[in-house]
């Protein structure tokens, strides 16, 4: 855990100051910035691991930051927001981000949820083994690179949060899914993300599936009990 390098992006001294000095305390490797250009000079000169975003930023704000960023090798991301808007924290984990905490946090708290965070990426399957390609209705699905390729060959970018339900779906192909069960296998009994919100992201994870209208969709919805991905998956 002590290689782990954190990137706080934070306008407000008052919360990054504390908070670098109690990761650094904790054995991460921190850096700090107010603003989302100084946060890209930082990633494209250091191998971030994770990133602390505010979404209350001056100029560029933390959403389309986050919307920016490329879809394939990106750091972890869990939003700090002041905000209690649900729709704000869809928005972020549609985006690609991994977990939100709202403001004021305990560290303790968000100490757990970047350990969790990191525990998943280093868990799954696609970091194991970085060559693996699931193949389901002509689509080859690059976990690790985080894109599928279509029947028709065209490269389809997918957030962190849509690869991650996707290599769930694949995982348990032909079996249904309750939501609840897709939030604790894709995020955790500590994640708070809400039924709707699985709704939404399976919502944009279908958009990315229909990349040919010939294509037969394969997340079938069961009403009021869930979802059952009824493709054939292979592996190779």
């Amino acid at each position: 855990m002590s290689e782990t390098h954190i990137l706080i992006v934070e306008d407000d001294p008052d919360i990054s100051a504390p908070l670098a000095g109690f990761l650094r305390e904790k054995g991460f490797v921190t850096s700090v910035c107010a603003d989302t250009k100084s946060a890209r000079a930082i990633l494209a000169s250091n191998d971030i691991d994770l990133i602390l975003l505010d979404l209350m930023l001056p100029g560029e704000d933390g959403l389309t930051f986050c919307r920016q960023l490329p879809p394939t090798n990106r750091p972890r991301i869990i939003m700090l927001t002041a905000l209690s808007e649900t729709i704000d924290k869809v928005i972020g984990l549609e985006l690609g981000a991994d977990d939100y905490i709202s403001k004021p946090f305990d560290l303790r708290e968000l100490l757990a949820r970047i350990r969790a965070v990191l525990r998943r990426e280093d868990g799954t399957p696609a970091r194991q083994n970085s060559e693996i390609v699931l193949q389901f209705s002509g689509f080859a699905f690059h976990p690790h690179r985080r894109f599928l390729r279509s029947p028709s060959g065209l490269r389809v970018p997918l957030t962190g949060a849509e690869t991650d339900l996707l290599l769930i779906f694949c995982q348990n192909a032909q079996q249904l899914l309750s939501r609840q069960e897709l939030i604790n296998l894709t995020r955790g009994d500590d994640f708070a993300i809400s039924a709707r919100s699985i709704d939404l992201l399976v919502s944009r994870l279908r958009r990315k599936l229909s990349v040919d209208d010939r294509l037969t969709d394969p997340i079938r919805t069961v009403r009021a009990d869930g979802y059952v991905f009824q493709a054939e998956v292979t592996s190779g």
